[in-house]
């Protein structure tokens, strides 16, 4: 699903390894739109981590029932303005049950970044090995894992997870079975994306050196083709990571994520589609949370890619030089 969005473009026959951290930084820096993405999921992070303390400051349990919070006989829509926004509940409740919203999305948030980094986690590991062992192995291994990757990235999502989920155990950790499904089906993408950088790495003149000196396949796979790896893979589990999220609201949305009363942002959004008429702010909340996120990934990540490839970043450089020389030239004209 993701796998158009990174360029398999091979590396060039004199380009050298990956740059420092120094240098990846510095050209970070430029780019206000990623550091700002950075610090919204810094904050968002914070705030999940933290999410006992706050909830614990607001004086709320996420799964607490307070049923005079809310109209029995206009069939559970909270009492007050905006969902019933007051300095004891401090984003209203929720509606029917009169939990607290404000701790629940910060719960939900836990939820959300730990099946989306673990499931990331999952798809580099199996990704990049099999990858590897595409590029290095022998024809008879390469047609087998390039076939067996096809068939990854061509699999259904969620008719498969539907069915892990109904046949695992039911208690077994639900965040962690949602990684783990979402992270062994979705790792085709990776793979491809290792194996073709692989294959243009192994043409490179510190990889056929570091053959001739007499280092087994793997030695220089691990000492010369990770690290020159590092930079793509670190690009597309960028792109991978607000994915995943996605995945995982989804999954909960049709019932086959976290299970109740565990908070979840795709499950409020599933139970919020008999809500929105009378009470919006229980669809906007949750809903604005995962775009937000969503947002800050994708655009850290192009932020990421953009300092991990200097000859992306000149490329656009030299773009905007073109366009101004081309407006400036137009106007002369005129």
């Amino acid at each position: 699903m993701t796998t158009d969005l990174i360029t398999t473009r091979e590396p060039e026959a004199g380009a050298a390894p990956a740059s420092g951290a120094r240098q990846v930084w510095r050209r970070l820096r430029t780019r206000k739109a990623a550091l700002a993405a950075a610090a919204v999921l810094g904050l968002l992070v914070l705030l999940a981590v933290a999410a006992p303390l706050l909830a614990a400051l607001e004086g709320q349990d996420p799964n607490a029932y307070h049923d005079t919070l809310v109209d029995s006989a206009r069939g559970g829509v909270p009492f007050g303005d905006l969902g019933g926004i007051s300095a004891e509940h401090w984003l209203g409740v929720e509606p029917g049950t009169g939990r607290d919203l404000f701790v629940r999305l910060l719960y939900g948030a836990r939820v959300s970044l730990l099946v989306a980094v673990g499931a990331t986690l999952v798809q580099i590991l199996v990704g990049v090995g099999i990858g590897l062992a595409a590029a290095l192995g022998n024809r008879f291994v390469e047609s087998v894992l390039t076939h067996v990757t096809d068939v990854m990235v061509a699999m259904p999502l969620l008719v498969f997870a539907i069915a892990l989920m109904a046949v695992a155990p039911a208690d077994f950790p639900r965040p962690l079975l949602l990684a783990i499904a979402i992270g062994l089906l979705q790792w085709g993408g990776m793979a491809r994306l290792v194996r073709a950088q692989t294959l243009g790495l192994k043409k490179l003149d510190f990889v056929s050196a570091a053959r001739l000196t007499g280092g087994s396949t793997w030695r220089v796979a691990r000492r010369e083709l990770l690290p020159s790896l590092a930079a793509p893979v670190i690009t597309y589990a960028a792109v991978l990571l607000p994915t995943n999220i996605v995945l995982e609201a989804s999954m909960s949305f049709l019932g086959v994520g976290v299970k109740p009363p565990t908070p979840s942002w795709g499950h409020m959004l599933s139970s919020a589609t008999t809500w929105f008429r009378a009470d919006p702010m229980y669809v906007v909340l949750p809903a604005l949370m995962l775009f937000v996120t969503t947002l800050a990934f994708t655009v850290l990540g192009d932020g990421v890619r953009t300092a991990l490839d200097p000859r992306e970043a000149s490329r656009l450089r030299v773009g905007r030089s073109r366009r101004a020389a081309r407006k400036s030239g137009a106007e002369g004209v005129a």
